[in-house]
């Protein structure tokens, strides 16, 4: 697939890291063995937007190093355009290490990131991105937390994306490791989220961000910033979604897809935002999007790696062709 020519109509931005899985259970201290694979919550999503046939592009700074040289052949691989990946010369690729989790746990990881490249983003990154051109921009939190200089481009893109009526979906991916307190974290991302068409955070996110216990409150809060649409997720009990679309005002819950074995959590909401965010980009109806991002979150864990479960277009005509609902 080559798009080249055309500038891309959905963007996202922020930290890609190489990362090493153990091959075997056990602790790193352990493990002798690994596979290489790529990371990063907002590429994941890039991955998973451009197999459903969508022109993504990926915006970041990554090392002049083989990391670096990895993840841009990594990421034009899956069709994704990398004319937004800046090489910078003085600093590394982020990496991590992450342990083979068993029975469904939440597998331990060791970070390798910090003073990586990507930490040096900053707003003058986005210069030669075309705002005029972007239907969609997908926003995380976890790019706000690596520096005072990458927040500052998640508020420039987001606020120049809102100016050019393009919609704006962001996940909050808390990260409480990478902020200097609770209060910052909670602060940053809440304004960051007023400036989003569509608010996407885990139940307990949004009880940490907002101080609200139920699903209806969390989301009238992020309605009330001016968010037109709250997608919560339930793990296994599915997710929440109340907003107004279509200029109605709707709040409904849709049930969990059944999974086998789960074999690795990590990549869930990744998964999740993918199935929303195609689904209303298809012009799909609320229910129909928090179905698809149930679906597609479901593929995500029962694969090892972030976004190997991200299912191309057909397969996931097939999977919704299947569903019962």
């Amino acid at each position: 697939m080559t798009h080249s020519v055309s500038s891309p109509s959905v963007l996202t931005f922020g930290e890609a890291m190489a990362m090493f899985v153990a091959n075997t259970t056990g602790t790193l201290a352990d493990i002798e063995h690994f596979q290489r694979r790529l990371a990063g919550a907002d590429n994941n999503v890039a991955i998973g937007l451009a197999r459903l046939g969508f022109h993504v592009s990926w915006l970041s700074r990554v090392g002049n190093d083989g990391f670096g040289q990895f993840i841009r052949q990594a990421l034009e691989a899956e069709g994704i355009d990398g004319r937004h990946i800046h090489t910078d010369s003085q600093h590394p690729t982020g990496l991590l290490f992450k342990e083979r989790a068993s029975g469904g746990a939440d597998p331990k990881v060791t970070y390798f990131r910090r003073g990586s490249a990507a930490s040096h983003l900053s707003p003058n990154d986005a210069d030669g991105v075309d705002f005029d051109a972007l239907r969609h921009v997908h926003a995380t939190g976890i790019t706000p937390a690596l520096s005072d200089s990458a927040c500052q481009l998640t508020r420039h893109i987001m606020e120049q994306a809102r100016l050019r009526g393009a919609t704006i979906s962001f996940d909050p991916n808390l990260r409480p490791s990478l902020w200097p307190s609770e209060t910052k974290m909670r602060d940053t991302l809440n304004e960051l989220a007023s400036l989003a068409d569509w608010v996407l955070p885990g139940l307990s996110e949004g009880q940490l961000l907002t101080g609200r216990k139920t699903p209806y409150d969390i989301a009238g809060y992020y309605l009330d910033q001016g968010a037109s649409a709250v997608i919560i997720k339930l793990g296994p009990e599915g997710s929440y979604y109340r907003g107004t679309l279509a200029d109605h005002e709707e709040s409904f819950t849709v049930e969990g897809c059944h999974v086998a074995e789960v074999v690795d959590t990590v990549g869930a909401g990744d998964g999740f935002a993918v199935g929303v965010i195609s689904a209303l980009l298809d012009g799909c109806s609320a229910r129909q999007a928090a179905q698809r991002g149930n679906l597609i979150g479901a593929q995500a864990i029962q694969v090892i790696g972030d976004m190997e479960g991200l299912p191309h277009r057909p397969q996931l005509q097939a999977l919704e062709a299947e569903q019962t609902f």
